[in-house]
């Protein structure tokens, strides 16, 4: 997508309500599409698709729908090649994969894991397998993690109906489970790590689920809200504890020991990205209104300020760094979404 040379640094756009959860899209005839959340504290909440219009340079919303409580999290297929249905999923009371059209967005499939169909563990995040896009991992409140595939079923008419099912569910930590995410080592399709209210990062394989390895604990035993893999080098994880204005980065090699503390955030900070292309490279966002993106080469050696920062106005909910278009990086604060070329 040529801007026609107006090559402007900042693109704005303005929800009606609070962006909480956000995603960038990775098929190739997408670019500029992300995927916006709403935080309102009530059942009704929304999805919007937006999109960047080449000839205005303007962000236009295509599609909104509604979503019941708002999103903890929203991701699209991890489909870089455009061979898998345009799907979008969504974790909130439960998972929702949904399938985007250029006229609508309908639900394909609700996953549910409980056989107890009065109550709900409510999931705090899901991570979707890059390597085997059949295969998404939830985080819950419940202790547990489940571990889902997805089938393509047969064609009815011209379109493939996409079902899921539990592939495994296992106790993952002592308390809550806030954050899931896949590990690219070996192979990328069956280590994965989580974090959770008893504080510490834990790390699984699917091939051998009846152990796990206990990377890191937080020396307060604060909770631990994000972890976010390296995407160049598996080797190395970031973390950070609620309320902390602190992300720590963990080297799995060397378990329970920080490799670098990257501390210069005034307030919480809500969001962790790494660089889609270089190992060295992490995006930081807090109620600061700051987004810092940091270089770590000198690891171990201490790091001490960030070699970019950007100053938003408001407190910055949530950074994902586009993994397709790795000189944009999206931020969203009160009801707005920016994306920064960097």
């Amino acid at each position: 997508m040529s801007l026609h040379g107006k090559r402007k640094e900042i693109y704005k756009y303005e929800a009606p309500w609070t962006v909480y959860a956000m995603n960038w899209s990775v098929r190739p005839d997408k670019r500029f599409r992300l995927a916006l959340g709403s935080f309102v504290e009530e059942y009704n909440n929304k999805v919007q698709l937006v999109g960047l219009e080449e000839e205005s340079s303007e962000f236009i919303c295509r599609n909104t729908f509604d979503h019941p409580y708002p999103t903890t999290k929203i991701m699209w297929i991890p489909d870089t090649k455009g061979v898998f249905p345009d799907l979008l999923a969504t974790s909130g009371d439960y998972l929702r994969i949904w399938r985007v059209s250029d006229t609508e967005t309908r639900l394909e499939c609700l996953l549910n894991n409980n056989k107890n169909s009065d109550f709900c563990a409510p999931l705090t995040s899901f991570d979707w397998n890059e390597v085997d896009p059949n295969l998404l991992g939830t985080s819950s409140i419940d202790t547990t993690c489940t571990i889902w595939g997805l089938e393509t079923g047969q064609v009815l008419g011209r379109v493939n109906l996409v079902s899921g099912h539990v592939k495994t569910q296992l106790i993952a930590h002592d308390k809550e489970v806030y954050d899931i995410a896949f590990s690219r080592a070996g192979g990328g399709r069956d280590m994965f790590a989580s974090v959770g209210a008893d504080g510490s990062v834990r790390m699984f394989d699917l091939r051998h689920l009846e152990h796990s390895t206990i990377i890191y604990e937080d020396p307060q035993h604060h909770p631990l809200l994000r972890l976010c893999w390296n995407k160049q080098d598996p080797n190395y994880l970031a973390t950070m504890a609620m309320d902390g204005m602190e992300v720590v980065i963990l080297d799995v090699r060397v378990p329970c020991t920080p490799v670098a503390r990257l501390n210069n955030h005034r307030a919480c900070v809500n969001g962790i990205a790494w660089a889609p292309h270089s190992s060295c490279h992490i995006c930081t966002a807090a109620d600061d209104h700051q987004a810092l993106i940091w270089d770590i080469q000198q690891m171990p050696r201490a790091i001490e300020d960030p070699i970019l920062a950007y100053t938003a106005e408001g407190e910055i909910n949530n950074v994902q760094w586009a993994s397709t278009q790795p000189d944009w990086i999206a931020i969203c604060y009160n009801n707005c979404l920016e994306i920064l070329r960097v």
